[in-house]
């Protein structure tokens, strides 16, 4: 007979060059391997130029990235539920940032 399987304990720690940080951009590019989301801080220091800025950029492997958006789609209804719809505006987003996209890269769905 097997054992039923059991929950591990899990411990959570940072890495000793961890580091918060805000993004206000975020690039997507997909292989078959792997996904890789880049982020950055989009700034408008000019009526008709927009910096990106990146300074991250982290793989994640097709089973990652589909349990990220899982968890995503359930914290952002969780949200919108207590505190009201978030709505995009057109004006809001740049190439590369959600819900945008840039040049080979796809937007988020």
């Amino acid at each position: 007979m097997s054992q039923p399987l059991s929950t591990p304990n899990i411990n959570i720690v940072h890495a000793p060059d961890y580091r918060d940080g805000y993004a206000n951009s975020v690039q997507v590019r997909a292989s078959v391997w792997d996904f890789l989301l880049v982020f950055g801080a989009a700034r408008q220091d000019l009526p008709n130029e927009v910096t990106l800025q990146n300074f991250q950029g982290i793989y994640l492997s097709p089973q990652q990235a589909k349990a990220l958006w899982n968890l995503l789609g359930q914290n952002i209804a969780q949200y919108e539920q207590a505190f009201g719809k978030i709505t995009i505006e057109p004006s809001q987003s740049f190439p590369g940032s959600v819900p945008g996209h840039g040049p080979g890269n796809g937007p988020i769905h």
